[in-house]
């Protein structure tokens, strides 16, 4: 029995503002992992190892979690760093509307539970990870250029479907992969 790294998420893709943002924190000269643009995208649920034959099964409570939910746009603003600035580990981009991804990471949560997929502690908190920090190096610059984007608009997007991934951990970073999708109606 085959298995491979999964997650659910919406795609968001490389929006100007977020590859401008992305020169920006390079010009911090931080140690910092910025994630590749063509791979930014919310995660609705991180499933781990999963067995390929549960695919089937994750697919139908993906199609279940989305049966009421119409496209809808998706204000990404703010940003800022995760657990907090003074000691920084995950550097993201907030989002306003994503109250549909709240609901759909719910249900996702609730329905994947009995196939053995744990429960998301901390529940979810719709954000983008766009660069993560591997070191304390050069990390005042990095606070200043958070600090002096905070408050940006980083565009919008349209959501309209989410995507079960493969994830494929190298030393280059992650290689994802659509497994399967769910388009909203």
């Amino acid at each position: 029995m085959m298995k491979f790294r999964a997650f659910i998420a919406v795609d968001v893709g490389p929006l100007p503002a977020l590859l401008e943002l992305a020169d920006k924190l390079r010009a911090a000269r931080a140690d910092i992992k910025l994630v590749e643009p063509e791979n930014i995208h919310v995660t609705l649920k991180f499933l781990g190892d999963t067995e390929e034959d549960l695919v089937e099964e994750i697919h139908r409570h993906m199609s279940e979690s989305v049966k009421d939910v119409e496209p809808f746009t998706l204000r990404l603003e703010k940003m800022g760093a995760f657990p907090g600035l003074n000691y920084m580990r995950v550097v993201w981009v907030g989002m306003e509307g994503a109250e549909p991804l709240v609901q759909i990471a719910r249900s996702l949560n609730s329905a994947l539970k009995p196939l053995g997929f744990r429960s998301d502690k901390k529940g979810f908190k719709p954000h983008l990870t766009v660069a993560r920090v591997r070191s304390p190096r050069n990390i005042n610059e990095l606070r200043q250029a958070i600090e002096a984007h905070m408050e940006n608009p980083f565009g919008e997007v349209q959501v309209d479907r989410i995507v079960l991934k493969k994830s494929v951990l190298s030393s280059q970073g992650p290689t994802y992969s659509d497994v399967r999708e769910v388009v909203f109606k």
